[in-house]
């Protein structure tokens, strides 16, 4: 009986031998994806100083979202802040780009202590904003420098990301 037993262990240990297991990968999100989007407006009375940004369709409620304002073009390179963005003018006024957002729309305002209307159009027209949408499970990628806009594009692999120009 000791040998029947034993050479059945033996058969089962060979069958069972070429069985293997093949584990799938299922925590790569394939239809999740970041999204650039370049938008110029200008800010006057006519607008309240906003500009109401519609996501079609709209981000997941977990998803994050930058915004940049180019602030100057260096040798042909732009310089993006991240928002919010204060400026200081020697008179003590503060001028103030920020924005907030939902999953259905960002909203770009100005504020300031002072008059709007009182600023030149150099810091009201044709103002040019990147906005940067992060899915959360791409928030955990490690620890990010966002105000670097160069940096943080890198870091979600959105570097040959097609920006999406709106109008």
């Amino acid at each position: 009986m000791k040998k029947i037993t034993l050479l059945f262990a033996f058969i089962g240990m060979i069958i069972l031998q070429s069985c293997t297991i093949n584990e799938v990968d299922d925590n790569i999100d394939n239809d999740t994806i970041s999204e650039v989007f370049e938008l110029t407006t200008s800010f006057g009375t006519s607008n309240n100083f906003s500009r109401l940004v519609t996501f079609n369709p709209p981000i997941y409620a977990s998803d994050m979202v930058l915004v940049y304002h180019l602030y100057d073009v260096v040798n042909g390179s732009d310089v993006w802040r991240l928002m919010p963005q204060t400026y200081y003018f020697d008179n003590g006024v503060e001028l103030d780009y920020n924005y907030d957002f939902t999953r259905y729309d960002v909203n770009l305002f100005l504020d300031s202590n002072a008059s709007l209307s009182s600023f030149t159009p150099v810091w009201l027209q044709n103002q040019t904003f990147r906005i940067v949408v992060i899915p959360a499970y791409l928030s955990g990628k490690g620890i990010v420098d966002h105000n670097d806009y160069n940096k943080t594009i890198k870091m979600y692999g959105l570097e040959m990301a097609k920006i999406k120009k709106l109008k």
